[in-house]
């Protein structure tokens, strides 16, 4: 069911206190991972897995240089801008670096349950994602559409919760070679206690947290919290956040800008609204941190459109958590999953 949301300072949504599950009520998570399906990268490496910056860091180092031929004008300006003196030719080449974009797919912990997560997330990281955002399924999620609404329902029914999500992510986490960002309502955080929340996923390797429900003036406890135990922030801005407050919210933004693409919660859409190449332009010009796009993005036409407008990173949620969750079996959800992102990553630089 779509939820009619009213934007806020930081992120998109106003925090509404409601009660969560109770974690005596569930079991802890009993690792059930086959190790035969898939290598650990980390087992591969000989470093640690780089935080969110650094991730971006090297993908932009990682960027594919391109010779392109202008004509006129345009030849004269980007000369010009390379210091490459080609003026006086009406045709000229010059070679332009075009950095690797981060694809950032998004699951909901414990949907179908735990151990099928687990595998998800070293699917995932085997296909190449960058980063892999880790849903937390929570009882009231405003900022989520029908699909990952469901897929939270589903994993609460099944006895999933914050200390099984973190049972499980001490074991899988250091198998993988691409940094996990939670992605967390503020009231299980509050109810743990944001101190021992943040030590708490630190110890079991995540790098960064997205908040979708707190305003940027409510962000100093977590941020400094963040900041004391290396956990990179993201913010989030949106179509309607005005000017002066999304320069606010990215300059307090660790690891990368998120941009929502579209007003409302998560989900599929047909297409991606026109205005994001016009908000990615407007960021940038106010910030060198990387800008990832997210909510509505669901097919290899709207990564590459957006990843072409100029995003440093792409997030697909949705579409992924449908793919998994709704399967006939763990298994073949996994299958399936495998091949959408690796369709979806194919078409990036």
């Amino acid at each position: 069911m779509a939820i009619s949301l009213k934007s806020t300072a930081a992120g998109l949504f106003q925090l509404k206190n409601h009660n969560t599950h109770s974690p005596s009520r569930f079991p802890s998570f009993k690792p059930l991972v086959s190790t035969k399906r898939f290598t650990p990268m980390a087992a591969l490496a000989t470093s640690q897995t780089l935080g969110i910056s650094e991730t971006f860091s090297k993908l932009k180092n990682q960027g594919k240089s391109h010779r392109i031929v202008l004509a006129g004008i345009l030849a004269r300006k980007v000369s010009l801008v390379k210091g490459i003196d080609l003026r006086g030719h009406r045709l000229a080449s010059c070679s332009i670096l075009c950095p690797k974009v981060a694809f950032i797919p998004y699951i909901t912990a414990g949907d179908p349950d735990l151990s099928t997560t687990a595998e998800a997330l070293k699917v995932l990281d085997s296909c190449g994602s960058d980063i892999i955002e880790l849903g937390v399924p929570y009882s009231d999620p405003l900022a989520d559409g029908p699909v990952i609404q469901a897929a939270a329902t589903r994993s609460l029914a099944r006895g999933t919760n914050l200390n099984a999500i973190l049972s499980m992510l001490k074991e899988v986490a250091p198998q993988l070679s691409c940094p996990i960002a939670l992605f967390a309502y503020y009231n299980p955080i509050l109810k743990r206690g944001v101190e021992k929340f943040m030590s708490t996923i630190r110890d079991v390797g995540i790098q960064g947290l997205v908040v979708p429900d707190v305003p940027l003036e409510e962000t100093e406890l977590l941020s400094r919290e963040a900041l004391k135990n290396k956990i990179e922030l993201v913010m989030l801005t949106t179509p309607t956040t005005p000017t002066d407050r999304m320069k606010a919210i990215v300059e307090a933004a660790e690891g990368f800008v998120y941009l929502v693409s579209s007003v409302g919660v998560t989900g599929a859409r047909a297409s991606v609204s026109d205005r994001v190449q016009t908000l990615l332009a407007e960021i940038k010009e106010v910030t060198t941190k990387p800008v990832a796009v997210g909510f509505g993005i669901s097919k290899p036409e709207h990564v590459k459109q957006v990843a072409g407008w100029g995003a440093d990173g792409v997030i697909v949620g949705s579409a992924m958590v449908k793919v998994l969750g709704e399967a006939k079996s763990p298994d073949e959800g996994l299958k399936a999953l495998e091949t959408f992102t690796k369709s979806l990553k194919s078409v990036l630089p």
